[in-house]
């Protein structure tokens, strides 16, 4: 049996926890690891994350096998440095490369080595993976996202059409935590096969998952937030009644509506002040996503978010980007805009007043 390692970073946790599972279910066992060992060692790596691993995964003395967002956008760069690079999702392939590595058999659709790559041609059906088991994560109900904003890997990893776990399915993660955080790209798109919430099939999740009073559901919140347009009376209201907490967490990237059309956002910002005002209604603290910097941002759209970003403290919270382009999107070959002085003087007094957090003036970096 070969010995196995996971790198261990701790951007790429929810990673391990899925596809620990996923190897479990296969018959491997995934050790946690600060350094290549083992017969071979496993990386997960997002754009922020890679440049720190390359040199000590070209320089590996055991088998290297790199996958996440990163390697699936761009594993033209990283075959040549790893042994195998997983193209995609893994919790199908990862097994099926470990059982050719160990067999000595046909590599499986959706690896890339530096002789060769034949793209997967299917999907993960959900259902067909927990979670997560021993290996603790957060409750992935969706996949997938039929909105194409232009600085966003989703729907180039996992595709435009969304794939949902059952509730049957998602109910097995009891067995294993209390607090149920959920990874969805939009969490009031759950049960949803187009742009059309689903409150029937929402309900019947969280009536489901808080059944048991020991369970606290923490719905619409990182790291599954939702979309301004989706919060609306229907869905505040079982937030109201099943979510714990009393938050919102949704992105509205700019208070520009040219900035939002460029990027392919798909809503205005009337929708954001719409979901502010339910917001305020319903007595629900929204924390709110804002990215600047984006490519063609002109200082007067920059203010505009900077007024927007007032106006959103007056109730809540704002979390704050500089834009970054990231391989496989839209906007990946462009370069941010300036952060113009007065949102930086207004953002730095807003962090000062714990009204905001985040990076806005330097891109976001974590390592090991």
């Amino acid at each position: 049996m070969l010995d196995i390692r996971w790198r261990s970073i701790q951007t790429q946790r929810n990673s391990l926890a899925a596809l620990y599972a996923a190897c479990e279910k296969a018959g491997y066992n995934l050790i946690q690891t600060d350094k290549p060992d083992g017969d071979c060692t496993l990386y997960s790596l997002n754009s922020l994350t890679a440049p720190a691993y390359l040199e000590e995964i070209k320089s590996a003395s055991c088998i290297t096998i790199v996958g996440g967002p990163h390697a699936t956008a761009c594993y033209r760069e990283l075959a040549p440095i790893a042994d195998y690079v997983i193209v995609g999702e893994g919790e199908y392939t990862l097994p099926l490369l470990l059982h050719a590595i160990e067999t000595g058999s046909p590599l499986p659709p959706g690896v890339a080595t530096v002789n060769e790559y034949t793209q997967a041609t299917t999907s993960v059906y959900l259902n067909a993976y927990p979670c997560f088991t021993r290996m603790k994560g957060y409750i992935e109900i969706t996949r997938g996202c039929p909105y194409q904003c232009g600085y966003c890997q989703t729907p180039s990893l996992f595709g435009g059409r969304m794939r949902h776990r059952s509730v049957d399915a998602i109910a097995e993660s009891l067995q294993y935590v209390n607090d149920l955080r959920f990874v969805t790209p939009n969490a009031f798109a759950y049960g949803s096969t187009d742009k059309t919430p689903r409150y029937g099939k929402i309900e019947l999740l969280l009536k489901t998952l808080t059944r048991d009073s020991t369970k606290h559901a923490y719905f619409g919140t990182f790291p599954g937030e939702v979309r301004p347009e989706y919060i609306t009376e229907q869905s505040l209201e079982l937030i109201q009644k099943y979510s714990s907490g009393n938050k919102i967490h949704f992105g509205a990237q700019s208070g520009s509506d040219h900035v939002l059309q460029r990027i392919k956002r798909g809503h205005t910002v009337s929708d954001i002040y719409h979901a502010l005002d339910l917001c305020k209604q319903y007595d629900i603290s929204p924390v709110v996503d804002l990215i600047v910097g984006l490519p063609g941002e002109s200082e007067s759209e920059q203010r505009e978010t900077v007024t927007l970003a007032k106006d959103i403290a007056r109730q809540g919270k704002i979390h704050a980007h500089l834009f970054m382009p990231l391989p496989g999107t839209m906007l990946a070959h462009e370069t941010p805009a300036p952060i113009f002085p007065e949102t930086n003087k207004v953002f730095g007094s807003l962090a000062l007043q714990g009204r905001l957090t985040g990076s806005w003036n330097t891109p976001m970096y974590q390592g090991t």
